[in-house]
């Protein structure tokens, strides 16, 4: 099950409601946000794994998910641990990916420096976008240092 459907219902509450007992649903998204982990989970999902996984992995957390078992991609255990542990790191914010643009980094850079994939980038940059109502990288460093978001 992808996060992302489209129009109408998205993916945790289409897990919502087809995890049953008898029904084990796996997640399968390039979203690693801990917003999205923790839906779907809430959910009822079976597992969450990223879609950059190998093909190997992919197809032992089917056969786990299948099973009844629960799979995680070792990046999103390692987050669901932290947060357990209550050693998370502060959450990412929109201002983390903006203070990464201001230093000219491109999504694959920004990426490797927050410790994030680069769908989770891409997500960020739009909500940026909508919010400073800009269509641009350039466009959103401006507008942020105008709005004193950035140093």
């Amino acid at each position: 099950m992808d996060l992302q459907l489209g129009a109408g219902i998205d993916g945790v509450e289409a897990t919502r409601r087809i995890a049953s007992p008898d029904v084990h649903v796996l997640v399968l998204t390039t979203y690693d946000t801990d917003a999205g982990i923790t839906r779907a989970i809430e959910a009822a999902a079976a597992g969450y794994l990223l879609k950059a996984e190998r093909p190997e992995e992919l197809f032992a957390a089917i056969r786990a998910a299948a099973q009844g078992r629960t799979a995680l991609s070792a990046p999103v255990a390692g987050r669901v641990m932290d947060r357990m542990r209550g050693t998370a790191g502060p959450s990412l914010t929109d201002r983390d990916i903006l203070g990464q643009l201001a230093r000219g980094l491109g999504n694959r850079e920004i990426a490797r420096a927050l410790f994030i994939s680069e769908a989770t980038v891409k997500t960020h940059l739009g909500r940026i976008y909508a919010k400073l109502g800009v269509d641009t990288r350039a466009g959103a460093v401006a507008v942020a240092k105008e709005q004193r978001l950035l140093p």
